[in-house]
């Protein structure tokens, strides 16, 4: 089998091709260098030159901050991108994996969001995120809609990194202590998404980590693991007084994830002691 995946040179990307190749699978990498997935000309041309089975899209703009300044530049990698990648799959008869975010919802609800509920994204990003996901369903009717939240993994800036990072020169930091999410390693991520692209059971997925924290409680666990002493200090979003609004309650509900591919991805605390013994910080 073919897998073509976008956003190859990303956090993401590389998990997800480093999995497919375990699998025998022969995989086209393309980092951003080498497709431009807002140009649908030179999406089509790479798709149809190599005909993959599977297109596996990790392109995106991430900054969440950045982009209440950029949005053009958001919405034609998070919005565009995917419609012409979904365009480009339905003229080669592709099945198209997307994968988006638990931003696309308000967090105004107090349980876990399934699949079905309604999206409400508070900034630009997760707006350009649920452009993204709309165009797909527009456009195709074999595709894994998957959705994921707080990544972290072994070849991207992420929070975990961060706050190793700052632990190293800070005695003290302040971390968010009102928003609740799931944190989930890119690795798990990959490994469900090939799992997943297994079944043939085409639709809208929810795949992080099991279980809630927030931003202040993951912080904590990591300089717990670490064997660090450094002071943290609890505070509420409104005063990190950051561009970009972000929901308080963003827990992403897996049904039907197991009735799916067997199981769900385990516990994110699981998850972290794992990364943080890869990143030679911690031992199991």
């Amino acid at each position: 089998m073919t897998v073509f995946v976008t956003g190859a040179a990303g956090m993401l990307g590389q998990d997800v091709v480093a999995e497919f190749r375990s699998r025998q699978s022969k995989v086209i990498a393309k980092d951003h260098a080498s497709l431009d997935i807002t140009n649908l000309e030179h999406v089509e041309q790479a798709i149809g030159h190599y005909k993959p089975a599977i297109v596996v899209n990790c392109a995106a703009y991430t900054d969440v901050d950045r982009a209440e300044s950029e949005p053009q530049k958001a919405y034609f990698i998070n919005g565009l991108g995917p419609r012409n990648l979904a365009l480009a799959c339905q003229k080669n008869k592709a099945v198209l994996v997307h994968i988006s975010t638990d931003y696309v919802f308000d967090g105004s609800q107090n349980r876990p969001y399934g699949v079905y509920d309604p999206t409400n994204p508070l900034n630009v990003y997760g707006a350009s995120k649920l452009w993204g996901e709309n165009a797909v369903r527009e456009i195709l009717k074999s595709f894994y809609l998957i959705r994921t939240s707080w990544l972290f993994g072994l070849n991207g800036k992420n929070f975990v990194d961060t706050m190793l990072r700052m632990g190293q020169s800070e005695k003290t930091i302040k971390v968010v202590d009102d928003q609740f999410g799931c944190p989930t390693f890119t690795e798990d991520l990959a490994r469900a998404v090939a799992d997943l692209v297994e079944t043939g059971c085409y639709g809208t997925y929810h795949i992080t980590n099991q279980n809630a924290v927030t931003w202040f409680g993951l912080a904590e666990n990591i300089f717990k693991k670490c064997n660090n002493s450094i002071k943290l200090i609890p505070c509420k979003t409104k005063e990190m007084n950051r561009p970009a609004h972000r929901p308080g309650f963003s827990v992403l509900d897996p049904f039907p994830l197991k009735e799916t591919i067997g199981y769900l991805l385990p516990g994110w605390e699981y998850a972290l002691s794992r990364y943080l013994v890869k990143r030679g910080k911690s031992k199991l």
